[in-house]
Protein backbone atom coordinates (compact mmCIF):
# COMPACT_ATOMS: atom_id res chain seq x y z
CA UNK A 1 0.00 0.00 0.00
CA UNK A 2 1.58 3.64 -0.93
CA UNK A 3 0.70 6.07 1.91
CA UNK A 4 -0.58 9.76 0.35
CA UNK A 5 0.74 12.36 2.95
CA UNK A 6 -1.91 14.75 3.30
CA UNK A 7 -1.36 18.04 5.04
CA UNK A 8 -3.77 20.11 3.45
CA UNK A 9 -1.50 21.63 0.61
CA UNK A 10 -1.26 18.65 -2.13
CA UNK A 11 -2.76 17.58 -5.39
CA UNK A 12 -4.71 14.23 -3.05
CA UNK A 13 -7.08 13.67 -5.49
CA UNK A 14 -5.27 13.46 -9.04
CA UNK A 15 -2.24 11.42 -7.55
CA UNK A 16 -4.59 8.67 -5.60
CA UNK A 17 -6.38 8.59 -8.66
CA UNK A 18 -3.83 7.73 -10.65
CA UNK A 19 -2.46 4.96 -8.49
CA UNK A 20 -6.21 3.56 -8.44
CA UNK A 21 -6.09 3.50 -12.28
CA UNK A 22 -2.89 1.17 -12.07
CA UNK A 23 -4.57 -1.24 -9.40
CA UNK A 24 -2.29 0.26 -6.65
CA UNK A 25 -3.71 0.20 -3.39
CA UNK A 26 -3.17 3.89 -1.28
CA UNK A 27 -4.27 5.61 1.22
CA UNK A 28 -4.53 9.34 1.91
CA UNK A 29 -3.78 10.43 5.51
CA UNK A 30 -1.96 12.45 7.97
CA UNK A 31 -2.32 10.10 10.61
CA UNK A 32 1.39 8.82 11.72
CA UNK A 33 -0.22 5.34 12.51
CA UNK A 34 -1.52 4.53 9.41
CA UNK A 35 0.55 5.82 7.21
CA UNK A 36 3.05 3.62 9.15
CA UNK A 37 1.54 0.80 7.79
CA UNK A 38 2.27 2.02 4.12
CA UNK A 39 4.87 0.19 2.37
CA UNK A 40 6.05 3.57 0.51
CA UNK A 41 5.53 7.63 0.52
CA UNK A 42 4.32 10.12 -1.49
CA UNK A 43 4.68 13.68 -0.21
CA UNK A 44 2.85 15.67 -2.41
CA UNK A 45 2.29 19.71 -2.32
CA UNK A 46 1.00 22.74 -4.19
CA UNK A 47 1.25 26.21 -3.00
CA UNK A 48 3.86 27.89 -0.55
CA UNK A 49 7.02 26.28 0.89
CA UNK A 50 6.97 28.05 3.99
CA UNK A 51 3.39 27.61 4.83
CA UNK A 52 4.11 23.80 4.17
CA UNK A 53 6.70 23.33 6.44
CA UNK A 54 4.68 24.89 8.98
CA UNK A 55 1.99 22.37 8.90
CA UNK A 56 4.71 19.94 8.52
CA UNK A 57 6.35 20.74 11.71
CA UNK A 58 2.96 21.61 13.69
CA UNK A 59 1.68 17.91 12.78
CA UNK A 60 5.04 16.18 13.37
CA UNK A 61 5.08 14.69 10.10
CA UNK A 62 8.54 16.48 9.57
CA UNK A 63 9.88 14.06 12.03
CA UNK A 64 7.83 11.46 10.77
CA UNK A 65 8.97 11.19 7.26
CA UNK A 66 12.51 11.80 8.43
CA UNK A 67 11.72 9.05 10.88
CA UNK A 68 10.01 6.59 7.65
CA UNK A 69 13.22 7.50 5.37
CA UNK A 70 15.79 6.54 8.12
CA UNK A 71 14.59 3.59 8.37
CA UNK A 72 14.75 2.94 4.42
CA UNK A 73 11.01 3.35 3.38
CA UNK A 74 10.92 4.43 -0.09
CA UNK A 75 9.47 8.42 -0.64
CA UNK A 76 8.29 10.30 -3.35
CA UNK A 77 7.66 14.30 -3.20
CA UNK A 78 5.82 15.96 -6.04
CA UNK A 79 6.27 19.41 -7.01
CA UNK A 80 6.38 21.20 -3.67
CA UNK A 81 6.57 18.00 -2.24
CA UNK A 82 9.86 17.34 -4.07
CA UNK A 83 10.63 21.08 -3.37
CA UNK A 84 10.24 20.21 0.64
CA UNK A 85 12.47 17.19 0.44
CA UNK A 86 15.92 19.79 -0.39
CA UNK A 87 17.86 22.29 2.64
CA UNK A 88 15.53 25.31 2.27
CA UNK A 89 14.20 27.84 0.09
CA UNK A 90 13.62 31.69 -0.06
CA UNK A 91 10.01 31.85 -1.24
CA UNK A 92 8.19 33.88 1.45
CA UNK A 93 11.83 34.07 3.62
CA UNK A 94 14.22 31.56 4.15
CA UNK A 95 12.46 28.70 5.37
CA UNK A 96 14.78 25.40 6.73
CA UNK A 97 13.36 22.37 4.32
CA UNK A 98 13.60 18.21 5.16
CA UNK A 99 17.21 17.89 4.55
CA UNK A 100 16.93 14.70 3.00
CA UNK A 101 18.37 16.20 -0.22
CA UNK A 102 20.97 18.74 -0.73
CA UNK A 103 20.20 21.93 -2.76
CA UNK A 104 18.11 24.90 -2.13
CA UNK A 105 14.98 26.30 -3.70
CA UNK A 106 14.93 29.68 -5.57
CA UNK A 107 12.75 31.65 -7.84
CA UNK A 108 13.13 31.43 -11.43
CA UNK A 109 14.93 34.99 -12.11
CA UNK A 110 12.16 35.65 -14.89
CA UNK A 111 14.76 37.38 -17.17
CA UNK A 112 17.46 36.03 -19.18
CA UNK A 113 21.03 36.95 -19.29
CA UNK A 114 20.98 38.70 -22.06
CA UNK A 115 17.90 40.97 -20.42
CA UNK A 116 14.77 39.22 -22.42
CA UNK A 117 11.80 38.48 -19.85
CA UNK A 118 10.40 35.14 -19.66
CA UNK A 119 6.94 33.74 -17.97
CA UNK A 120 7.36 32.79 -14.40
CA UNK A 121 5.44 30.91 -13.18
CA UNK A 122 6.70 27.73 -15.44
CA UNK A 123 3.77 26.20 -16.58
CA UNK A 124 2.93 23.37 -19.01
CA UNK A 125 5.03 20.82 -21.12
CA UNK A 126 8.71 20.73 -20.98
CA UNK A 127 10.76 18.02 -22.25
CA UNK A 128 12.80 15.77 -19.97
CA UNK A 129 16.46 15.37 -20.61
CA UNK A 130 18.49 12.33 -18.58
CA UNK A 131 21.49 13.00 -16.53
CA UNK A 132 22.11 9.61 -15.62
CA UNK A 133 20.02 5.51 -15.25
CA UNK A 134 17.98 4.76 -12.28
CA UNK A 135 15.11 2.61 -12.07
CA UNK A 136 12.49 5.09 -11.55
CA UNK A 137 13.68 6.26 -14.84
CA UNK A 138 13.44 2.37 -16.45
CA UNK A 139 11.69 2.21 -19.29
CA UNK A 140 10.44 5.95 -19.52
CA UNK A 141 11.09 7.71 -22.55
CA UNK A 142 12.81 11.28 -23.15
CA UNK A 143 9.47 12.49 -23.49
CA UNK A 144 7.18 15.43 -22.67
CA UNK A 145 5.92 16.62 -18.58
CA UNK A 146 3.78 18.89 -17.41
CA UNK A 147 5.26 21.86 -14.82
CA UNK A 148 3.35 24.52 -12.85
CA UNK A 149 6.36 26.44 -11.01
CA UNK A 150 7.43 29.48 -9.83
CA UNK A 151 10.69 27.99 -8.07
CA UNK A 152 13.19 26.00 -8.56
CA UNK A 153 16.38 23.75 -7.12
CA UNK A 154 19.69 25.18 -7.20
CA UNK A 155 23.31 24.12 -5.87
CA UNK A 156 21.88 20.66 -6.20
CA UNK A 157 24.36 17.62 -5.87
CA UNK A 158 25.21 16.63 -9.25
CA UNK A 159 25.16 12.98 -7.93
CA UNK A 160 21.63 13.33 -7.39
CA UNK A 161 20.07 14.54 -10.46
CA UNK A 162 18.06 12.14 -12.62
CA UNK A 163 16.87 14.20 -14.84
CA UNK A 164 16.48 17.70 -15.98
CA UNK A 165 14.47 20.14 -18.07
CA UNK A 166 15.30 23.70 -19.84
CA UNK A 167 13.43 26.85 -19.15
CA UNK A 168 16.00 28.91 -19.51
CA UNK A 169 17.72 27.73 -16.77
CA UNK A 170 18.55 23.90 -15.77
CA UNK A 171 15.51 22.98 -13.76
CA UNK A 172 16.22 19.66 -11.79
CA UNK A 173 12.84 17.47 -12.86
CA UNK A 174 13.92 14.56 -11.56
CA UNK A 175 16.21 13.98 -8.20
CA UNK A 176 17.33 10.79 -6.34
CA UNK A 177 19.26 9.54 -3.60
CA UNK A 178 18.73 6.53 -1.79
CA UNK A 179 15.08 5.59 -1.32
CA UNK A 180 14.18 9.33 -1.54
CA UNK A 181 12.96 10.42 -4.98
CA UNK A 182 11.23 13.71 -6.48
CA UNK A 183 9.98 15.39 -9.53
CA UNK A 184 9.19 18.91 -10.05
CA UNK A 185 6.48 18.18 -12.59
CA UNK A 186 2.98 16.27 -11.59
CA UNK A 187 3.53 12.94 -13.02
CA UNK A 188 -0.25 12.11 -12.50
CA UNK A 189 -0.79 14.76 -15.09
CA UNK A 190 2.08 13.75 -17.32
CA UNK A 191 0.01 11.02 -19.61
CA UNK A 192 2.14 7.56 -20.26
CA UNK A 193 5.66 8.99 -19.11
CA UNK A 194 4.48 10.28 -15.79
CA UNK A 195 2.48 7.36 -15.16
CA UNK A 196 5.74 5.17 -15.89
CA UNK A 197 7.31 6.89 -13.59
CA UNK A 198 4.74 6.38 -10.51
CA UNK A 199 4.87 2.81 -12.02
CA UNK A 200 8.12 2.37 -11.58
CA UNK A 201 8.15 3.79 -8.01
CA UNK A 202 5.68 1.65 -6.96
CA UNK A 203 7.49 -1.14 -8.26
CA UNK A 204 10.44 -0.34 -6.08
CA UNK A 205 8.64 0.06 -3.26
CA UNK A 206 7.14 -4.03 -4.23
CA UNK A 207 10.91 -4.97 -4.78
CA UNK A 208 11.22 -3.45 -1.29
CA UNK A 209 8.66 -5.96 0.44
CA UNK A 210 9.91 -9.51 -0.64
Amino acid sequence: MIGIIDYGMGNLYSVSKALERMNVECVISNDRDVLFEAEGLILPGVGSFRDAMSILQETGLDSFIKEEVARGKKMLGICLGMQLLFEESEENGVTEGLSLLKGKVERFPGVTEVGASYKVPHMGWNKLEFQQASPLLEGVPEDFVYFVHSYYVKDFAEAELLASSTYDVQVPAVVGRGNVFGTQFHPEKSSNVGLGILKNFVNLVKEEER
